[in-house]
């Protein structure tokens, strides 16, 4: 008999089953869909169902563009989690070369004057971070209260033509450039009903973490530490907490010192890593960067293999059966 296969005609003899032809295309355990004549098939029925001549069978699997382990911030589909800032470097190339080195898709950029190259003569930024190869990522640093902020973001959605993604900070002071929860949820709530999409920076504080979701942004950003110091992931447990609790992509944001410090938050299931200073500080920047995007990788490979369990007692990797002495 015959049965069409995606549209594709196959002879079977009497008393296949569904199961049997997902077997002759090794399909067998793979995460696949079946429709059997217009109608979804349930994978406990596949080795029920007979086969009849002329039958139609659709089957389907998921793929990605490029790398499948991507996540998506505000419907937009990204591959890289690395996302990087954009001060402290030396000058605008060196800037242009340690992002091109990192594979960031994601770039933050300040709204000041002097940051985005106004004066005469003085390069853009935005001339070597083309919006047409980055998402341009702009950032409210420096902002002391929530109406600072929201002036920021309404005046970065003008420069950069309508565009809705940004990321919130509201600093509570300058010697700690700790967030001001507070401020954060007013300033949150402000952009959001203004129809910004918000990826906030915040505290490591699950509780917190999960009212700016239910407020509406589009990705919560705990500190690891605070901005600039390196210290690495300081409550490991808490970010954790986060990222368990969260319907929305959890990113680490501030206080990453190098690469294992971005693999550890990776480890954790965080869905990305936000830095600035680890990279812009390095001696070497540009080799930072590329070493920040290897952590990154290897640090979501981890978390996605799964850690072996913490054993207080060793346990001989080589079995003891047989030993001749």
């Amino acid at each position: 008999m015959i049965i069409y296969v995606n549209g594709e005609a196959r002879e079977y003899t009497e008393n296949h089953q569904v199961a049997d032809v997902i077997a002759d295309l090794n399909l067998t355990g793979k995460k696949i869909a079946v429709e059997l004549n217009k109608e979804i098939l349930p994978y406990d029925q596949y080795g029920l169902r007979l086969l009849k001549a002329d039958d139609r069978l659709e089957i389907v699997h998921a793929i990605g563009g490029g790398q499948e382990d991507a996540f998506v911030i505000a419907g937009v589909t990204y591959h890289s989690r690395l996302l990087v800032g954009t001060g402290k470097y030396k000058d605008i190339e060196e800037t242009r070369l340690a992002t091109e080195a990192s594979g960031a898709e994601i770039v933050t950029v300040a709204i000041r004057r002097t940051n985005i190259g106004q004066s005469p003569g003085e390069p853009n930024l935005l001339d070597v971070l083309s919006p047409d190869k980055y998402t341009i990522l702009p950032n409210t640093a420096g902002c002391y209260t929530a109406e600072e902020a929201v002036r920021t973001c309404r005046l970065a959605r003008e420069l950069l033509g309508g565009h809705k993604l940004v990321k919130l900070e509201v600093l509570a002071d300058q010697r700690t450039l700790f967030p001001d929860v507070e401020q954060t949820f007013i300033a949150a709530a402000i952009l959001v009903k203004e129809g910004f999409d918000v990826m906030v920076y915040t505290n490591d504080d699950p509780i917190a973490a999960k009212k700016l979701e239910d407020i509406g942004c589009v990705a919560v950003m705990p500190l690891a530490a605070p901005i600039g110091s390196g210290l690495g992931i300081r409550n490991p447990y808490n970010i954790r907490t986060i990222v368990e609790n969260a319907t929305v992509p959890i990113l680490v944001d501030a206080g990453v010192g190098t690469a294992s410090d971005a693999a550890i938050a990776m480890e954790l299931g965080c869905d990305g890593v936000l830095m600035n200073t680890a990279i812009a500080a390095a001696k070497n920047p540009i080799l930072m960067a590329s070493a920040m995007k290897k952590g990154i990788e290897a640090g979501r490979e981890a978390y996605l293999a799964g850690r072996m369990p913490r054993k207080r007692f060793a346990s001989a990797s080589s079995p003891v059966d047989g030993l001749f002495f």
